[in-house]
């Protein structure tokens, strides 16, 4: 199944929803697997981004979804990038 990393920006919104309910993130982990999605890694970040989620989904349609899903909650931002492993990568260009 094709990878896909999320970059995830809290909205104002996101970040006391976050601090008042810290298990709020599993739950939304749980609801991007009904929407198609399974979450692989997380990881909290420092700096531009709030979060970096590894996921694996179907097809960029799946990934379209959630995203938009996600964001017009508006808790989050999200910025989603294909992701190939290195190995296929480069037998790509081979």
């Amino acid at each position: 199944m094709p990878t896909y990393i999320l970059l995830s920006q809290l909205t104002d919104e996101g970040a006391e929803t976050i601090k008042l309910r810290p298990a709020r993130i599993q739950e939304v982990n749980k609801e991007l697997e009904q929407l198609g999605a399974k979450v692989v890694a997380q990881f909290a970040t420092l700096g531009a981004y709030d979060f970096v989620n590894v996921v694996e989904a179907p097809d960029n349609e799946t990934i379209f979804r959630i995203s938009v899903e996600m964001g017009s909650r508006g808790s989050v931002r999200i910025t989603s990038m294909p992701a190939v492993p290195i190995d296929d990568f480069i037998g790509l260009l081979s």
